[in-house]
């Protein structure tokens, strides 16, 4: 008799049922991240883009304001737009400034990564333990039928295949998002450093 996945879920024990849902959990938890991270990133890039054309366009202080006040996701247009809003002159004071809004940007890149790395460094091993589980269930099916029999073990064995798949399934697009993500992230905190250092100039020749 053929069985579904659906099928066999619901026929597992309260042991790999409460496994999947674990694993679900991270699972849509993970899925929700990589949306939001996709979306956040997208957009970030996009408003830097409009951000860099206007201060490449040699636009004075006042201007550049005006065109970062609607940017509110671009790192650049925000370590601009914060630093500017303290009114420093001092250029130590607005390199520390610069570095400490750089700090909480890329704070922003890196937000929730770190549970992207967690699911898919954690859900094999929780997908693992019901594998053994359910290998256990097949021996003490063995136990007490005394035979070793497709019917006996299938049970046991189908449990043990689900909690594998489900951790691998968490497991695998959480660290191909979290590799990709954090390198997306890197990259633009390398551009946000450099883009500091020009700041700090144009900062020190608008104050000086």
């Amino acid at each position: 008799m053929q069985h579904s996945a659906i099928q066999l879920i619901l026929q597992a024990g309260y042991v790999v049922k409460a496994v999947l849902l674990i694993l679900l959990f991270f699972s849509v938890v993970s899925w929700a991240i990589i949306f939001y991270k996709y979306r956040y990133i997208s957009r970030a890039n996009k408003e830097t883009d409009v951000f860099l054309r206007s201060y490449r366009a040699g636009r004075d202080l006042k201007g550049l304001l005006t065109a970062s006040r609607a940017l509110n996701l671009s790192p650049l247009s925000n370590i601009f737009k914060f630093t500017s809003s303290e009114n420093i002159v001092d250029k130590a004071e607005i390199k520390r400034s610069l570095r400490r809004f750089s700090a909480l940007e890329s704070a922003k890149l890196e937000k929730y990564l770190s549970f992207l790395a967690t699911t898919g460094s954690t859900t094999p091993f929780i997908g693992l333990f019901g594998t053994v589980w359910g290998i256990m269930n097949s021996f003490r099916g063995i136990g007490v039928a005394g035979s070793a029999s497709l019917a006996v073990v299938a049970p046991g064995i189908a449990e043990a295949l689900i909690a594998t798949a489900a951790g691998l399934a968490a497991a695998i697009p959480a660290v191909i998002a979290y590799n990709y993500y954090l390198s997306r992230a890197r990259q633009m905190i390398i551009e946000m450093e450099d883009f500091s250092e020009e700041l700090l100039d144009f900062f020190t020749k608008e104050t000086g």
